[in-house]
This record gives C-alpha cells, structure tokens and sequence, in this order.
C-alpha cells in the first residue's frame, strides 16, 4: 500500500514538474529573443551621438542668419528620433539621460558634404528631451531602461557648438594623414573591417578588386545600398568622436586605377605608398628574397608639408606574386611586412593602420 501511494505521489510531482516546464519555455525563449533584439540594436559603443544631415529638423533661419541675430534661447538644430533607433535605446539603456540632460552629438561629414552647413558640427553640449508615447506618460526611462517614446536632441547655439574644419582654419588640423588601399575582403569581413577603419581614422579609402578577390564579392549588399556601407563607417565614428567620414572610392579594375587614377589621388611628390605582403620563406626556413622594410623603416620625401602615406593591404593570401607586387613597386610602392604569418585582413588592417598613423606622428 505504500509503495502504491508513495509511486502515486512521484507520478504527480513528475506530471507538475512537465507542466511548469512546459509553461516557463515559451517565456524563456521570448526572453532570449527579446534580449537578441536589444543585444542586435545596442551593439554599437557610442562615445559621440552622431545624426545624418538629412535626419535634422531644419528650421527656416540657417545657421548664419541665427549667428547675425544673436538668438541664443533657441536651438542651432534638433534632431527627433524614434524609439527604437539604437541611440535612443542606448541613451536610455546604457546612458540614463533624463530631460535636461546633455550629451556629446555631432553630425557627419564628407566631401560630399561640405556646402551643407549642418555637415560637420561638433558639441559636447547637447541636450535631450524626451517624449512619452502610448500608456506611458513620465518623460523619462522606464524601469527596465527602456525609452519612454522618441527622443529630441538639441544642438546648442555656438560657442557650445562648432564645425570640425575650424580647427584646420585655426592650424590645428587633425585630418587623418593616413589612406588604405584595401583589396576587397568577404562581405561579412568587411562589414567587420569598416568601422575599423573609420575608427582608427583614414583620408581616402579605396575598394578594390586584386586576381585573388571573387568578383562575386562586388555584388554584395554593401555595394548595393550606399546607406549601408556609409552607416558601418558611421559605426565606428561614434566610438573615435570624430565626424569625418573617409571618401570612399570603389573600383573593379585594380591596373587601371593604379596606373591613371592613383598619381592624381596620390601625388608621389606628397605621399610615401607602401605596399604590405608576408614574408616568404622556403622548407628550411630561410627567407625568400631581399627582406622588405617593416613600418618603422620606410623614407618620407623632404617637403614642409606634412606627412601623408598610403598603405597598401591585399587579400588574406596575398598580393599575386609577381605580377602585382611589380605592379606597385614600379609606382614607387615600397614593400613593408608585418613578418611571415599570413593574417586575416582585419587583423593586417588594423595593424598596419596603427603603425602608420604613428609613423607618420614621428615623421611631423
């Protein structure tokens, strides 16, 4: 009788048990999938908001005639943005601004750009307003963080705010001295690859094909909406601060650009090129060739002007051998390594992009 109750007993507690557990799954994947959403909207580290020039509520008095008028209570511009942008997730989420509040903002700039006179605005004195939707009323983030509605951000009148040129005007200019000719890596690298690039700061960055480069690689969706392409840029100026964006060329055909679009790019009289491969070596682990120079050992020409290099990096297995190496070298490329590991593209990138703004810091 009591082995027949106390079985009783086990067979319900297991029924419960499958219940309970049938019940909390759902939850807990809608957890995770919530979660994957936020995770997907946040990934970015935003040091610096910054706004597109067509995202701007722009008013009918321009900056200049704001400037001649001396009104300071309103602001130079704003920018309104919806509740699910990922900067408003992240002000509310990561940040915690309340209304009053105010935060570093900018608006990007490229060449392109330079006679839109909201293009290139930089303040650390931006302000921020929230603007309830639906059943919540508090102008504020919500409990769990997040947004209580859109969010209008403020951009203050000058001296608050000012135009990333007036520091080249001024003699002090920051504009990176430093451009990549890149070979073009897999999409989803170079998806990876970009707001890398913008982040550690380049002046012209050319994509090109090379004879181990897919052409297929050209179709991707990167290529197909400039938005997208101009967005992972923007990625990574928000985490540097900066708002210039590089100018980006595209080209398919590598010979011809090297041979009638690079001197008018690159004039060899102001830019050093380099061109970076791995060193070779044969089965007894001696080096094949004359050693090339690392980053450090490269010559800049004699000019007051100040130093500009171009860095050269192929596809991860490398410049063809000989024909592109030649190539280059007779456009007066000088071959540099990084050693004889043969690296992914995004590490090569990155670690050639370092070396060469500190080469050219030196070489000032």
């Amino acid at each position: 009788m009591m082995s027949t109750t106390l079985l009783c007993i086990i067979t319900m507690l297991l029924q419960a048990s499958i219940t309970v557990a049938t019940r909390i799954q759902p939850l807990a994947f809608c957890h995770i999938r919530q979660l994957g959403r936020f995770h997907r909207a946040s990934s970015l580290h935003l040091n610096r908001i910054l706004f597109d020039t067509s995202e701007i509520d722009k008013s009918d008095t321009s900056v200049s005639g704001r400037q001649e008028s001396g009104v300071d209570e309103a602001p130079m511009a704003t920018v309104t943005l919806p509740k699910d942008d990922y900067r408003t997730i992240h002000i509310a989420k990561i940040l915690g601004l309340h209304n009053g509040d105010s935060l570093r903002a900018g608006t990007v700039i490229n060449p392109s750009d330079e006679e839109d006179e909201f293009a290139g605005l930089l303040t650390d004195d931006a302000t921020i307003t929230w603007l309830p939707e639906g059943k919540i009323k508090k102008a504020e983030p919500t409990k769990n963080g997040d947004p209580p509605g859109s969010l209008c951000i403020s951009i203050p009148q000058p001296p608050k705010t000012y135009l990333s040129t007036q520091s080249s005007d001024e003699g002090m200019d920051d504009t990176p001295k430093v451009s990549l000719l890149l070979a073009l890596p897999r999409p989803l690298q170079l998806s990876r690859i970009l707001p890398m690039v913008s982040q550690l700061g380049v002046d012209q960055l050319i994509l090109t094909n090379a004879m181990k480069v897919p052409k297929d690689y050209f179709g991707s969706h990167i290529f197909r909406k400039p938005e997208v392409l101009r967005g992972l840029l923007m990625e990574g100026l928000a985490q540097s601060g900066d708002v210039r964006l590089p100018n980006v060329h595209v080209t398919k055909r590598l010979k011809v650009f090297v041979e009638d679009e690079l001197d008018e790019l690159f004039p060899p009289e102001e830019v050093v090129r380099v061109i970076a491969h791995p060193q070779r070596r044969d089965i007894d682990g001696r080096e094949v060739g004359p050693a090339p120079l690392r980053m450090t050992d490269i010559e800049f020409p004699k000019s007051d002007k100040p130093r500009r290099l171009l860095v050269a990096v192929g596809p991860e297995g490398g410049w063809k051998e000989p024909y592109e190496l030649d190539m280059f070298r007779d456009k007066g490329f000088q071959q540099i390594t990084l050693g004889t590991r043969v690296l992914r593209s995004d590490v090569a990138v990155v670690s050639l992009l370092s070396l060469a703004h500190e080469v050219c810091s030196k070489n000032e």
